[in-house]
């Protein structure tokens, strides 16, 4: 029986082997969220402000480098085989956004994928290399950057998802949270997004070993943290979330299918490998609403998105996707599609999320309605000119006979 059982075991594992070998690789996408940072700004009455900070607000930490640069040997081990050991510029492409602390992330997790080696070590006490990172002004960005807020349709959305039950239920289950918060931080307006805002202080403070005050306690973190979490579910997943897909994340999503798709049909092959994408934990949450596998908690540091395009062995294309918290690896699946999605199928299921005319979809439905009244009332004062143009022709035609005649009589008189 056990020899029997373990000869099953084994040709199952042969032939489960052979099917992974005979699937190839050919591209891969990986997003994610820059490192650990100093915070974005601090409340009025926080004492650690700007001047507490090595770097200022908002910038990349130590910690955030290590992250990074720990994410980039994780990258460099799972796609050993794939990639070259040595960096090829025709391989990867990197872009990010124009903020320090995700150019930054990009070249610490660039070191760690690509230690110069060979020809590559330009100095023999520096192991590290430049590759170059490329980005687009702030202003420009449509890409990476989310919530846009170059969308009215959506600040209506958002404005709608403010009057929906469950904001409602959560607003008033919190409201003691919000006016301490209110009360002690010297804001003068507090909402579910500014009280996200200071939990994000308070935690970045936390991580630094910085002193918190006596307000916040255990109990009033882990209440901002539910807040902050709901907030995320707030600008991309409640209410309305493959309308908002379409106006949000679903750009870059497009982007991606469509680099899928190029890849797949391109022939021969293209030598890119590797699209590396640096950006913030709102892109990766917008991205993740769209393909609806987002599980409602922001993105930690450095956490990472990835796409995987497979050629299997009779030729067909697939998709996997997987997720990296910064801790571990998880296999993400499709909904309505299996953990290796048929690339067709994949384009499908996604197309609900992808605009094919986002700037005429962020337009507000009463603006088309004022232009069709508009264009209805030019119709129906065209058509009212035209009627009073025709009953003053018709009168002037019955009054014509007569003028005709009485001057003819008055020539006849003067004759006679």
């Amino acid at each position: 029986m056990i020899p029997g059982a373990l000869s099953i075991f084994l040709l199952f594992s042969y032939v489960c082997g052979t099917v992974v070998s005979e699937r190839e690789r050919i591209y891969v996408t990986v997003l994610f969220r820059h490192g650990d940072r100093s915070p974005v700004h601090a409340y009025p009455t926080d004492p650690y402000q700007e001047d507490a900070w090595p770097q200022g607000f908002g910038q990349l930490s130590q910690i955030g480098m290590q992250q990074h640069y720990n994410l980039g040997q994780f990258l460099r081990k799972r796609y050993t085989g794939f990639l070259k050991e040595s960096y090829d510029r025709h391989e990867i492409s990197v872009r990010s956004t124009d903020y320090d602390r995700t150019l930054m992330s990009a070249e610490s997790n660039l070191a760690g994928l690509y230690p110069p080696n060979g020809s590559q070590v330009f100095h023999p006490n520096l192991i590290w290399q430049p590759i170059p990172v490329h980005t687009v002004p702030m202003t420009e960005e449509r890409l990476l950057s989310f919530p846009l807020g170059d969308c009215p349709r959506y600040t209506q959305l958002m404005t709608e998802t403010e009057q929906t039950e469950e904001f409602r239920n959560v607003t008033a289950l919190y409201e003691d949270v919000i006016e301490l918060v209110r009360n002690k931080t010297g804001l003068n307006k507090t909402s579910i997004e500014s009280v996200w805002s200071v939990y994000d202080t308070l935690f970045c403070e936390a991580q630094h070993d910085m002193h918190a005050p006596d307000w916040v306690t255990p109990d009033v973190m882990e209440k901002l943290k539910y807040l902050k979490d709901f907030a995320f579910r707030t600008m991309f997943a409640l209410y309305k979330q493959t309308e908002k897909s379409r106006l949000q994340g679903g750009m870059l999503l497009g982007e991606i299918v469509k680099n899928l798709s190029a890849i797949a049909t391109e022939n021969p092959k293209p030598r890119l490998k590797l699209m590396m994408l640096s950006a913030h934990d709102t892109t990766v949450t917008a991205l993740q609403a769209s393909l609806n596998v987002f599980n409602g908690i922001q993105p930690p540091y450095a956490s990472c998105h990835i796409f995987e395009l497979y050629k299997e062995d009779k030729g067909a294309y697939t998709v996997s996707m997987f997720y990296h918290n910064n801790t571990e690896l998880y296999q993400l699946q499709l909904p309505g599609c299996g953990l290796y999605c048929p690339l067709e199928d994949f384009k499908a299921l996604t197309k609900p999320s992808i605009s094919d005319d986002r700037d005429q979809e962020c337009q507000l439905p009463s603006q088309g309605t004022s232009k069709e009244v508009i264009i209805s009332l030019a119709i129906s004062g065209c058509l009212l000119f035209l009627l009073v143009t025709i009953l003053l022709a018709v009168i002037c035609r019955q009054t014509e006979p007569m003028r005709t005649q009485g001057y003819r009589h008055v020539i006849n008189e003067g004759e006679s």
